[in-house]
């Protein structure tokens, strides 16, 4: 794979790179125009699509950092974009150019103090995985073959400029208006620089470790504090084939049903027991070993939450709480869903709203075992994404609802369905950890 020598760290250069991009964008739609005088208009579209995600994506993997995690979690909403830019957008899981070996070194000793031939007995400079924030090159020290993670130089400073370029694009795609919009950048901005402290990140994915570890067929790598940084991470290496490219092939429903109970019981433990999410679910984040056990990496996104959030948040995945409109009109203003300002038609439209999608929603918590292989459950959450992307009243009405931890809770779970979905597990207990408890 092509390495990258530099990466655009300036506020103009970060600009200017998406500016190109929406050039690009541009003569695409030239060409769409031809191109439905001489093909269908279905064809015409599907090309059109193909056009963009490739040079939005092509974009994004040069700029890394907080831009490149766009497209990451893009890929994750399957029901809200077209196919050509799920498939493209998912490369950035786990596949994306890396570093080149001089400017490997030179991150290296600017965060560490050394070269990496001087800390480990060996290192391969060519990078064996790249993602949006860093890369991951091997090495061995003390007999012991390790996980190096480089962050890419830039990432942190870049961060609040790469959100102000994404803000008018996330504001009209979501219908978000008013000044309480800045809630939510606020939470994704301190998301991400929480990500960029690997100190941090090796504190926090100890703690999940040593909490979770009890839990069956999970395997989770150790990190070593003496051999990182706030820039560089060392753990373990860690052997097996990501979970897309598994369930690409896999064929054993007894595996995948394995699988999907360890996926399960190891994010409602986290949620129901510690308060607390890997809050990052998409497959580059996961390995199936050999001997079919789920391998769990990189906690760097960690959401804590509050009694204040998750009290109602779970008070509404219960069945008879959904069907009583005063108690569930009561947790709708409690989660900052409905507003005291609100006028009574907002009031009438988004309790309607948000009964209906919680309805199904929370459906696999309204039974003991569940399967996440039914399309037709699947289905239903695409069309009622569709359903509100084009209602007219939805859009003339303040899309901002919701507590600021809906963000990345919904981003867990609405990631979390995707994988148990893609694993086909359809025979999942729901309720070993119980809500509430």
């Amino acid at each position: 794979m092509k390495t990258i020598d530099s990466i655009p760290t300036s506020k103009i250069q970060r600009a200017t790179k998406l500016v190109q991009t929406g050039a690009k964008v541009g003569v695409n739609y030239l060409k769409y125009y031809g191109n439905r005088m001489t093909t269908s208009e279905e064809e015409a579209k599907e090309k059109l699509d193909q056009d963009n995600a490739e040079d939005i994506y092509g974009s994004l993997r040069e700029l890394k950092g907080s831009a490149l995690k766009v497209a990451q979690m893009l890929s994750m909403e399957k029901s809200m974009l077209p196919r050509a830019y799920v498939e493209k957008f998912s490369l950035s899981q786990f596949s994306v150019p890396p570093l080149s070996a001089p400017l490997v070194n030179k991150t290296f000793k600017k965060y560490f103090g050394s070269a990496p031939s001087e800390v480990y007995d060996s290192f391969n400079p060519e990078a064996v995985h790249g993602a949006s924030i860093g890369q991951v090159h091997q090495a061995e020290k003390d007999g012991k073959k390790l996980a190096v993670k480089i962050q890419y130089p830039g990432v942190s400073d870049s961060i609040a400029t790469d959100l102000a370029l994404v803000k008018p694009i996330a504001l009209k795609m979501f219908n978000i208006k008013g000044k309480d919009s800045d809630k939510y950048f606020k939470e994704v901005r301190d998301k991400l620089m929480e990500e960029t402290n690997y100190l941090l990140e090796v504190e926090q994915s100890q703690s999940i470790v040593d909490a979770c570890s009890h839990l069956p067929n999970l395997k989770f790598p150790s990190y070593y504090v003496n051999l990182s940084s706030e820039k560089i991470i060392t753990m373990d290496w860690m052997e097996g084939e990501h979970l897309s490219e598994f369930t690409a092939h896999n064929t054993d429903n007894a595996v995948s049903n394995v699988l999907g109970q360890a996926l399960w019981d190891f994010y409602m433990y986290q949620i129901h027991r510690l308060k607390k999410v890997h809050a990052d679910p998409h497959p580059g984040n996961f390995l199936v070993s050999k001997d079919n056990q789920l391998v769990v990496l990189d906690f760097g996104c960690i959401k804590a939450i509050p009694d204040s959030f998750y009290v109602p948040y779970f008070e509404l995945a219960k069945k008879e709480n959904i069907s009583n409109p005063e108690f569930f009109q009561r947790k709708l203003f409690e989660l900052e869903i409905l507003r005291p300002e609100d006028s009574p038609e907002e009031i009438k439209f988004f309790t309607a709203m948000f009964q209906e999608m919680l309805s199904l929603f929370t459906q696999p918590f309204h039974n003991e075992v569940f399967d996440f292989s039914d399309k037709v459950f699947f289905g239903k959450i695409t069309e009622l994404g569709k359903k509100y992307a084009q209602n007219t009243e939805l859009r003339r009405m303040d899309g901002n609802r919701g507590s600021k931890h809906f963000i990345y809770i919904n981003r867990t779970f609405f990631g979390l369905y995707n994988l148990m979905h893609d694993l086909k597990a359809n025979m999942v207990k729901v309720n070993n950890f119980n809500m509430l408890a």
